[in-house]
């Protein structure tokens, strides 16, 4: 593949961190596309540990039923208060990792755990970070449109209200982050992956500064979140990763077959809003990526 470094012209809302030079893929539809040099070479270093077709068998099947669970309870779950829907969805994100076989560790460093509502940013390696992040605070997800519409994912995306971003097209970008806004002045925390694209877990991408413009419009703090998929030897493993050729089935099969797949989620210290989205967008990427965590 490849690359070339050439500025784009202008994007307002799409500047990168610190006037990083973009990376240009040929055949990207704009210069700003996101892209990850991550791919299949990646999941190499994975530990084998392999879990037999008995118990991906029995994933499966608790899948199926807790998908159907949450699709005859989730719509009496829409009709009920807010504290209850909130409880409601943490719950049902957690089920649903647990019956494919992923445990969740949350590590809350906030004074007040949970009590801290604004913007969540965190490093993006897999579908399943949504279920991850709805764990510790159900929230209004901006995800890729095709992601929003996956089986499964779709019934729990109407209900975390998800806003959808066509990445191909800088035009829709400024509706997109005014959604944002509009969601964050409804005292509604809003969750985005500034990488705006997928990594491996072990290689990370740059914080695009474009979606911490909300968070300063509408003077909310932000939460910057760390995600990390860890095997059965507590390593970081690309099995939960959608990178490369993956397709959204294939990543949920390497899940079904890994044993011991455990998901941490480390919660940093809300972040106030400045006036500058670069240098926030910057503070936490490194909180997120451990340089100043």
């Amino acid at each position: 593949m490849t690359i070339t470094s050439s500025p784009p012209t202008d994007p307002v809302v799409a500047l990168p961190v610190l006037g990083a030079s973009p990376l240009t893929v040929v055949g990207s539809p704009h210069a700003w596309y996101p892209y990850s040099a991550c791919g299949d070479t990646c999941r190499r270093l994975d530990p084998a540990a392999a879990a037999g077709h008995l118990l991906v068998a029995a994933r499966l099947m608790g899948l199926v039923a807790i998908a159907a669970l949450l699709a005859v309870t989730g719509p009496l779950a829409a009709v009920c208060p807010r504290l209850i829907r909130r409880r409601y969805l943490v719950r049902a994100a957690r089920a649903l990792l647990w019956s494919i076989g992923v445990s969740v560790h949350v590590d809350d460093r906030r004074p007040f755990v949970g009590g801290t509502r604004g913007l969540i940013v965190a490093n993006h390696t897999s579908f399943l970070d949504i279920f991850a992040l709805a764990v510790i605070s159900p929230a209004h997800f901006v995800a890729k449109s095709d992601v929003a519409a996956m089986p499964v994912i779709s019934g729990l995306a109407r209900r975390l209200g998800v806003i959808t971003i066509d990445r191909a097209s800088l035009r829709h970008l400024p509706a997109t982050v005014a959604e944002a806004v509009e969601r964050l002045h409804h005292d509604s925390s809003v969750a985005v992956f500034p990488e705006g694209t997928t990594w491996c877990g072990r290689e990370a991408g740059r914080f695009r500064p474009a979606f911490f413009q909300a968070a300063i419009d509408a003077g909310v703090p932000i939460i910057p979140v760390h995600l990390g998929f860890t095997a059965h030897d507590g390593s970081v493993t690309a099995a939960a990763s959608l990178i490369g050729d993956d397709s959204p089935l294939d990543t949920l099969r390497r899940v079904l077959a890994a044993r011991g797949l455990v998901v941490r989620a480390t919660v940093h210290e809300a972040q106030l809003p400045d006036t500058d989205r670069r240098a926030l967008a910057l503070r936490c990427e490194r909180l997120v990526s451990g340089a100043a965590g």
